[in-house]
């Protein structure tokens, strides 16, 4: 994947890209890094035969930074229109949400504004305990999370514990991170590597298609259910067209697929060989 952006370091490996975010000294969300990860979505978008990304950072400190409040200073002298489309954040936030791959984050350091804004904007995220550290800064500076963070967060955390989150700015360890639904888990040091590779590891074997579909599946869940319900079987629909699904379902029966031993003891790990 190239061109090799300043702010990040991308290496692939089969179906599998790693992102880590490197932008001394604090990764800070600034106009390079803003237009390194805008430019990475647009090639990840183009790329279905890629199936996982994890995103991580090369310092351990910080995850992700604030955005540069500098793009912020000039004044503003009056209220301009409401918008009629969203903002380049909120459109650049939204695009690495709707992904075709499956997006993890692995948060170890701190990660403050539009850091979390782009944790939520991933599929999953786990939190290192004793390293990470989240906080929304915004409404203490006199502004919002504004990059999709008033709307993710209370989808994902509730009413009121969003509200503590964005009206507090406070900071939040890896586990209460974690109980308040802002990450999947909140794992030990030395166990964060190895689950989080085991995941990806299980991921990687499986069709990009089904994982690309699944995820447009569950996308439509924030619509009204009989519709949603409507976009889950188009999207089933089109894993049925070109056989892979077929060949992997043949490969599940001729390994013991529903078998009872098999179904009780060896389903788990069969799934990770359908790819053979």
């Amino acid at each position: 994947m190239s061109p090799v952006p300043s702010t990040l370091r991308v290496v692939e490996d089969g179906p599998v890209a790693r992102v880590t975010f490197d932008h001394a000294p604090i990764n800070l969300f600034d106009p390079a890094m803003i237009e390194d990860l805008r430019a990475l979505v647009t090639r990840l978008a183009a790329r279905p035969d890629l199936g996982v990304v994890v995103f991580d950072s090369a310092d351990p400190d910080f995850f992700v930074g604030h955005a540069d409040l500098n793009l912020f200073l000039d004044p503003v002298e009056s209220v301009p229109p409401k918008p009629t489309r969203l903002t380049a954040l909120q459109q650049l936030f939204e695009d690495l949400r709707a992904l075709p791959q499956a997006t993890i984050a692995v948060v170890a350091g701190r990660t403050s504004g539009a850091g979390p804004e782009i944790v939520t904007s991933c599929d999953m995220a786990f939190a290192v305990r004793g390293a990470a550290v989240f906080s929304h800064l915004e409404v203490a500076l006199g502004l919002l999370p504004g990059a999709t963070g008033t709307q993710r967060l209370p989808k994902l955390l509730g009413r009121s514990r969003a509200l503590e989150v964005i009206l507090g700015c406070d900071e939040f360890d890896a586990d209460l991170a974690a109980s308040y639904g802002l990450v999947n888990r909140a794992l030990d040091a030395a166990e964060a590597g190895p689950f989080v590779e085991r995941l990806v590891g299980r991921l990687a074997t499986f069709a990009p298609a089904a994982i690309a579909q699944a995820k447009s599946a569950v996308a439509a869940a924030e619509l009204p259910t009989p519709l949603g319900l409507l976009e889950e079987a188009h999207a089933a629909n089109h894993l049925l067209v070109g056989g892979e699904a077929q060949r992997r379902m043949r490969r599940f029966l001729d390994l013991g697929g529903q078998r009872p031993e098999f179904e009780r003891h060896g389903l788990a790990e069969a799934l990770t060989r359908l790819a053979e």
